[in-house]
């Protein structure tokens, strides 16, 4: 299995320094083949005999011309710029296999990354040790054991953060899940997650928490003067708080996650279409607020790595509609009814409950039915979903 550990780093001024530098050098190096991409395939359409651009080529081609033209590049590690043009035609490949959007130029301030290949870097402890620069410490040690393929070194606000992608030679590296049998989650606005098991968890809602003093500072950012160093300094302290309101959700998440995957076996969600709820105005920034797409990729990876599995409920699977009981379903549900009474068996069912023991309902079923193949009945089996676009290794897991 293909971990990535996400690990905070702990430089002095000269160290960042150094790491800011490289970068810029990478974000140049992206930009620069991002370019010369374009160019050589508009020169290619009109003239056929010349050949198609490809990151191998380019790299050449940087590498022929940066002590002449860019000698600046040489002052921080050579795999800067190189996997920046790596990463660029893994961004290509993406496109044309239809994964992904055309690939855009990178922008300092939000693109401040750089990565180096396994035989660049080596672990001690805590500590990492980069080319040209020496030994950097980490916040914690590395929790996974197996072969190392890439480091990451990037920014987020005002720190530097290094993910470490390893091969485990286990295909479940974590302990499995305890023998608590199946459940389902329904997750809502006003609490993050309801379990069949009656618990409600309540969600942080650190945008919501914190979104006084993210507009004042908001407001501060456009008052100051374009170029300025005062609007560095507000830039700076907004990113910061942007920064800990994703830590916040982001630890609450995590925490849920664990727990329900290593309670619980088998798990039951439903298939939330989350781009489409969030164009309602007036529930929007609560929706976004929660992190469903983030919740359910953690839930798939972690319980692939305890040997558990998630089923996933058709999107139109009527799990509110439905009586737990007696399986009558309703023709209308509003959502601002929260409780409500079958008209067959009489049951009392509190909407977000009855929800979630339909889901379990439903993964158990699926988990037992001897016709349970992939794509049959009102439920999806998922193994472990790969990691997000943003994140610098596409198809590994990020744990922090």
């Amino acid at each position: 299995m293909l971990i990535a550990h996400k690990i905070a780093l702990d430089p002095n001024n000269a160290q960042a320094t150094y790491l800011a530098r490289a970068a810029g050098v990478a974000r140049f190096a992206y930009n620069w083949a991002l370019a010369e991409w374009k160019r050589q395939y508009e020169a290619h359409k009109l003239d056929p005999t010349l050949s198609k651009p490809s990151q191998a080529a380019l790299r050449r081609q940087l590498n022929a011309v940066k002590r002449e033209q860019f000698p600046w590049m040489l002052e921080v590690t050579k795999n800067a710029p190189q996997m920046a043009i790596i990463q660029l035609g893994q961004a290509f490949q993406n496109f044309f296999a239809g994964r992904a959007r055309y690939p855009q130029f990178r922008k300092k301030g939000r693109h401040d990354r750089f990565s180096l290949s396994n035989d660049q870097f080596s672990l001690d402890d805590s500590r990492i040790r980069i080319p040209n620069l020496g030994w950097v410490r980490m916040r914690e040690t590395l929790r996974f054991a197996g072969k190392l393929l890439s480091a990451t070194v990037s920014r987020v606000a005002d720190r530097w953060y290094v993910s470490l992608a390893v091969d485990t030679q286990d295909d479940s590296p974590l302990p499995p899940a305890e023998n608590q049998g199946a459940v389902g989650v329904d997750l809502g606005v006003k609490a993050l997650a309801t379990l069949s098991t009656g618990e409600t968890i309540p969600g942080p809602k650190p945008h919501k928490a914190l979104l006084y003093r993210l507009q004042r500072l908001s407001r501060s950012l456009s008052r100051k003067q374009k170029g300025s160093a005062n609007r560095n300094k507000a830039r700076a302290r907004l990113a910061k708080l942007h920064a800990r309101i994703a830590a916040i959700r982001s630890d609450a998440l995590h925490q849920l996650t664990t727990d329900l995957t290593r309670r619980f076996h088998t798990i039951g969600i439903e298939d939330l279409n989350v781009r489409g709820m969030v164009r309602n105005r007036r529930l929007a920034r609560s929706i976004a607020d929660m992190g469903f797409f983030e919740f359910r990729r953690q839930l798939d990876y972690k319980a692939a790595m305890r040997g558990g599995q998630v089923v996933v409920a058709d999107r139109w699977y009527p799990s509110s509609k439905t009586c737990s009981g007696c399986g009558h379903r309703l023709d209308e549900l509003p959502l601002s009814v929260r409780n409500w009474t079958c008209p067959a068996c009489g049951a009392v069912h509190d909407r977000d409950v009855n929800a979630a023991v339909n889901l379990k309902n439903m993964a158990v079923s699926s988990t037992v039915s001897a016709c349970g193949e992939e794509g049959s009945g009102r439920r999806r089996k998922t193994g472990a979903k790969p990691a997000s676009a943003k994140q610098e290794v596409s198809f590994v897991h990020v744990c922090t």
